[in-house]
């Protein structure tokens, strides 16, 4: 289920016996986790004497069951939240081996779950794509007697947005297309730093305050967008080294390799169509663009300005087909979201 059928069922319903949160966002976990606990154990003092931490990583699935299965002396309602959920997994998953040792207790308990306790296995490690996918699926098979199964995807850079615009309005900030697509290429489609940074540019400008591009390039760091412009400046110039340094970059800072590859896939695109409309310049190629009902900022203006300076049309338009076999390639099974990327850099600089 989504996070907002989670909602609603808790709503509805009330707390389950079991769930199993799985998938990488931050955000939207942190939001329905603080729900759950609010609904599980409504008091004070209940949160206090109910809720319970385990780590897989630290303990085994068998002590978290015992600990599920014993009635507490203090607390009448219990809350035990698992991280690290793919702990559990046995090294080789063949056959039928879920259903045996560990995993036929977890089976056992989850028919008959102890009254008044709710169970929470959290799996943020894997995400849904590349090669976590394999992952998940051995979590999700492992957990399959786990009825309430709450997925949280990474968020694409379009929800990013959404979710930009929607905090500005709950903050009461006037803020325009332009400037929301400014932040998310700034800290990139992590919901969690989307609203952080939404958080202070609220406390620093206040209610009714305006948000600029240059309010946001004053509160908020913006490395990440930094490296994968100097990235696309590198592949212009056909300085492989630079650009495998720079990916290699990228990857450290934990990236998201297809999101860089959306962006750099962006900027050639806007960079083709200013080379197609024969706008050169910053002010040319804004105008331009805004005419055409595209928002673009002065600072994303010059980076394309550069772009088309450093790529010649005819280069432009085969590195728009090298991305579209990049973006392909990080679709299907692929062996290492890194070894596609970095054979994308090697074709546009050779």
């Amino acid at each position: 289920m989504t996070p907002e059928q989670f909602r609603a069922q808790l709503g509805k319903q009330g707390p389950q016996a079991v769930y199993l949160f799985i998938g990488p966002d931050g955000y939207e976990r942190d939001q329905c986790r603080r729900l759950l606990v609010e609904k599980a154990l409504p008091e004070a003092e209940e949160r206090e004497q109910g809720y319970t931490r385990h780590d897989l990583d630290a303990v085994s699935l068998a002590e978290v069951i015992d600990d599920a299965s014993s009635f507490s002396l203090f607390a009448t309602r219990r809350l035990i939240w698992v991280t690290g959920a793919e702990g559990a997994l046995p090294r080789r998953l063949t056959g039928d081996e879920e259903e045996s040792g560990v995993g036929a207790m977890l089976a056992k308990w989850v028919k008959d779950p102890t009254p008044e306790t709710v169970l929470v296995f959290d799996c943020q490690r894997y995400d849904f794509e590349g090669d976590d996918k394999a992952k998940l699926e051995r979590v999700t098979k492992f957990y399959k007697g786990v009825p309430n199964v709450v997925e949280f995807p990474r968020y694409t850079a379009e929800k990013a947005r959404a979710l930009g615009t929607e905090l500005a309005r709950r903050h009461q900030l006037k803020i325009g297309a332009a400037e929301v697509d400014f932040l998310v290429e700034a800290v990139g489609a992590d919901a969690s730093r989307v609203a952080n940074e939404m958080e202070k540019l609220s406390l620093r400008l206040g209610v009714g305050g305006v948000v600029t591009e240059e309010r946001i390039t004053e509160l908020v760091p913006n490395a990440r967008a930094t490296n994968i412009f100097a990235l696309v400046n590198a592949i212009g110039q056909g300085d492989r080294l630079k650009s495998l340094d720079l990916l290699d970059t990228l990857i450290r800072e934990g990236e998201y390799l297809p999101l860089a590859l959306s962006f750099l896939a962006t900027q050639f695109r806007l960079a083709f169509a200013a080379h197609e409309a024969g706008v050169r310049g910053a002010m040319q190629i804004q105008g331009h663009f805004q005419k055409a009902g595209v928002a673009m900022w002065k600072s994303r203006a010059e980076q394309v300005a550069q772009t088309v300076a450093a790529f010649p049309k005819e280069r432009l338009a085969q590195a728009i087909r090298n991305v579209g076999e990049a973006d392909r390639a990080l679709r299907d099974t692929r062996p290492d979201d890194q070894i596609v990327m970095e054979e994308f850099v090697w074709k546009l600089t050779r």
